[in-house]
């Protein structure tokens, strides 16, 4: 079993991924963390001095290498679905699900995080909900190429499992 959490920046995919492997007796995997670990480097360093071109292609390769594990939970990083044809090898390889979150809460929680995220360092949070906003609209069309969507942030987790087995 192989699923694929998918969705924005903020939308729960870690949180929700940790917790959906615990219960399911899966291995959890952060793509991002498994990125910086694969680079010896962290996401906003390698953004700055490679740029996002050479990021895109480190995260396909990590994309590449992680639909070859097995009984594991893969928390994507938010473009990870918009690029290449990424979102359309998670769906041959695995079980995809699109947390749908709504963009006023994504902002919230992203003005809350503490996690260094380089494509909304410093905007407001009028910034930040048109700034989701504009990119849901264009990211949308990779999302809901998942097989699922959720969009209730407090799904039961047996729930959860019961939609990927059917």
């Amino acid at each position: 079993m192989r699923i694929y959490l998918i969705g924005y920046m903020g939308c729960g995919k870690s949180t929700l991924g940790r917790r959906l492997a615990k219960h399911a007796g899966l291995e959890f995997v952060d793509m991002d963390h498994y990125i910086e670990k694969r680079n010896c480097k962290t996401i906003p360093l390698i953004f700055s001095e490679e740029g996002e071109a050479e990021f895109r292609k480190k995260e396909r390769k990590a994309l590449e290498e992680l639909a070859e594990f097995s009984d594991v939970v893969i928390a994507t990083g938010g473009g990870a679905p918009c690029f290449f044809d990424n979102v359309d090898l998670m769906n041959r390889t695995g079980q995809t699900i699109y947390l749908n979150i709504d963009p006023k809460i994504l902002a919230d929680r992203l003005l809350n995080s503490k996690t260094e995220r380089p494509l909304i360092k410093g905007k407001s949070k009028e910034e930040l909900v048109a700034f989701i906003d504009e990119t849901l609209n264009k990211r949308n069309e990779f999302y809901t190429k998942a097989h699922f969507q959720i969009t209730d942030p407090d799904i039961l987790l047996d729930d959860i499992m019961k939609m990927v087995n059917s």
